[in-house]
């Protein structure tokens, strides 16, 4: 019951989240440079495999030590920063090297987002579980 209540915490907190970011500080910056490249309306299905998989990894590498080692929620926010780091560098600095318009406001902006987000719901996870687990 543990992992199930870190899982779904972690997963509902993600994506509460990254709902509001999305609309009200990513979305913005992307339609100032990519308009054209932006869907009126998004894929659903893709976005909730990254989603499953992308909680799934933060859980393995951030959360799972963090309860099992009784690490701080400072350990686990900055790990989960991290890993947001790295899963958004890897996107946006891609972008960035290989498609037109992208620009470095837009990296910064969502490796930023990135970070925090993951941060934030690998804590709230961690300290859900302990609570309430």
């Amino acid at each position: 019951m543990t992992y199930v209540i870190l899982y779904v915490t972690t997963f509902v907190v993600f994506l509460a989240l990254d709902y509001i970011g999305l609309s009200y500080i990513v979305k913005p910056v992307f339609d100032k440079h990519i308009p054209e490249l932006i869907l009126e309306k998004p894929r659903f299905v893709p976005a909730l495999i990254f989603y499953a998989f992308y909680i799934g990894g933060l859980l393995w590498f951030v959360s799972l030590p963090a309860l099992l080692d009784d690490r701080t929620l400072l350990w686990t926010f900055a790990s989960g920063a991290l890993i947001g780091a790295l899963a958004y560098g890897t996107y946006e600095f891609t972008s960035l090297a290989v498609t037109k318009g992208w620009s470095w406001e837009m990296v910064i902006v969502d490796v930023t987002w990135g970070m925090c987000l993951t941060g934030a719901s690998a804590c709230v996870g961690v300290w859900a579980t302990r609570t309430f687990g």
